[in-house]
C-alpha cells in the first residue's frame, strides 16, 4: 500500500512535534532543575513525577478508546489540556508547585501517543511494518529541537528550556487537530480477552523486559547531559550527542520495515538488549574518550530504534481487536512509565553515592537481567508468520 493513501504528512507531523517535545525534555529538562537549583535527589524524583503518571494515564485514556472510539478526540483534548496545564510552570518554581504541574501536565500529555500509536497502525493497515516510515520523523523533530536548544543554551540561560518545552506541546495540539480518525475496517473484530492475554507467559516476559530496559534508561535521560558538562564538554557538544544517537535511531527507522519480516521480533530485541548493555558500560567507564561516547552514542540506534519499533510490532500483533488501545497504553505504562520512573529515582538516589560510574553499571545489569528473561521465556518466533508485519 503506498503511503500516500494515508495522511502521511499528518501523522508524521505529531510524531515531530511530541518528540521534539522530548527533545527537550530529555537532554535540557534536568540541566534546567538543577539551575532552578534542585538538588540532584530532587531532580531524580520530578523527573520519575514526569514519568510516573504513564503508570495510570495511558491506561485510563486507553479503556476509553477501547471502548468509546473516536481516539483522535481524545488526542486532541489531552493535548490541549497538556499545554494549557503546563504554561503554569512559569507561575512558580517551587518543588511543589512544579511537582504538581508535571503530575498534572503528564496525565494529559501521556494520554495521547499510545492511542496516537493505533491511529497510526490502523491507518496503516495491512502494511503496519511501514510503521517506522512515519515515526522516522519524530526522530527528525527530537534532532531539530536538541541541536537547536543546544546552540542557543550556549548563548542563553536555561531559563529558556520551558519556553521551548510550551512551544513544543502547542505544535502537538495544532497538528492533532488536522489528523482524521483512523478507518474500523482496520479493527480486527476477533474477540479477544485482555485478562486471557495477560496470562501468556510471552507477554509477562515481554512487560517485565519492556520493564527493565526502561529502567535502565534511567540515568541517561535523567542526568548524561549533567554528566557530560562534569567532565568539561559543552552544552553545544552535547546537544550534538543528542542528536548524533537520535541520527542513528533515523537510519535505522529507514530499514526496519525490511528488517523486521526478515529477522522476526523476538531476534530484534535480542540483539537490541545485547547492544544496549555495551552502550551503558561505555557510557559509565570511557566518559572522557569522545570516540567511545560518539560510538556509544550510536549504539541508540539498538537501545531505543530497533527496539522501539519491534516492541511496537510486537503489542500490534498481539493485542489485537478491542484491547488494541489498552495493549499500546500497558505498553507504554509498563515500560517508559513505571520503568522510566524506577530507573530515575534510582539513579537519582545513587549519583551522588556511588557514583555515575556505578549506576550506568547498574543499568547495564538490568538490561542484561532483561535479555535472560527474553531468552528463556519470549520463545515465541514470529518470522515469516505475517509476511505483511
Amino acid at each position: 500500500m503506498p503511503l500516500s493513501q494515508v495522511p502521511y504528512w499528518r501523522l508524521s507531523g505529531f510524531y515531530f512535534f511530541y518528540f521534539a517535545c522530548l527533545g527537550v525534555l530529555v537532554p535540557y529538562w534536568s540541566l534546567y532543575l538543577q539551575w532552578e537549583g534542585f538538588s540532584a535527589s530532587q531532580i531524580g524524583e520530578l523527573t520519575a513525577i514526569l514519568l510516573a503518571s504513564r503508570i495510570v494515564a495511558p491506561n485510563v485514556w486507553g479503556w476509553i478508546a477501547d471502548h468509546k472510539g473516536q481516539r483522535m478526540r481524545i488526542v486532541r483534548s489531552a493535548s490541549f489540556a497538556a499545554t494549557l496545564v503546563f504554561a503554569g510552570i512559569f507561575i512558580d518554581q517551587s518543588y511543589l508547585w512544579v511537582a504538581g504541574t508535571l503530575l498534572l501536565f503528564s496525565f494529559f500529555w501521556n494520554a495521547s501517543l499510545p492511542q496516537f500509536e493505533v491511529t497510526t497502525l490502523q491507518h496503516l493497515g495491512d502494511h503496519s511494518h511501514h510503521y517506522s516510515k512515519v515515526r522516522v520523523w519524530g526522530s527528525v523533530g527530537f534532532i531539530v529541537i536538541v541541536m537547536s536548544l543546544g546552540w542557543l543554551l550556549e548563548i542563553f540561560d536555561p531559563g529558556i528550556v520551558p519556553i521551548a518545552l510550551l512551544l513544543s506541546t502547542t505544535g502537538i495540539w495544532l497538528v492533532s487537530l488536522m489528523v482524521p480518525e483512523s478507518a474500523s475496517r482496520h479493527m480486527s473484530l476477533e474477540p479477544v480477552s485482555l485478562g486471557a492475554l495477560l496470562k501468556r507467559p510471552a507477554v509477562i516476559a515481554f512487560l517485565a523486559m519492556c520493564f527493565l530496559a526502561q529502567a535502565s534508561h534511567g540515568p541517561y535521560y535523567t542526568f548524561y547531559t549533567i554528566y557530560l558538562e562534569q567532565y568539561g564538554y559543552g552544552r553545544g557538544l552535547i546537544g550534538q550527542l543528542w542528536a548524533l544517537g537520535v541520527f542513528a535511531e533515523v537510519i535505522i527507522f529507514l530499514f526496519m520495515h525490511r528488517w523486521l519480516p526478515r529477522f522476526g521480533l523476538r531476534y530484534v530485541l535480542l540483539v537490541s538488549l545485547l547492544l544496549s548493555a555495551l552502550r551503558w558500560i561505555l557510557i559509565a567507564l570511557f566518559p572522557q574518550n569522545l570516540p567511545v561516547l560518539i560510538f556509544a552514542q550510536l549504539l541508540h540506534a539498538a537501545s531505543y530504534g530497533t527496539y522501539h519499533a519491534a516492541a511496537i510490532a510486537w503489542v500490534h500483533r498481539h493485542f489485537i481487536g478491542k484491547t488494541q488501545g489498552r495493549g499500546q497504553a500497558l505498553y507504554s505504562s509498563v515500560s517508559f512509565g513505571a520503568g522510566g520512573a524506577l530507573g530515575s529515582l534510582i539513579s537519582g538516589y545513587l549519583w551522588q553515592t556511588p557514583g555515575p560510574m556505578w549506576t550506568y553499571l547498574l543499568a547495564s545489569g538490568l538490561t542484561l537481567l532483561a535479555l535472560l528473561i527474553s531468552l528463556i521465556w519470549l520463545k515465541e518466533d514470529d518470522r515469516h508468520k505475517n509476511p505483511a508485519l
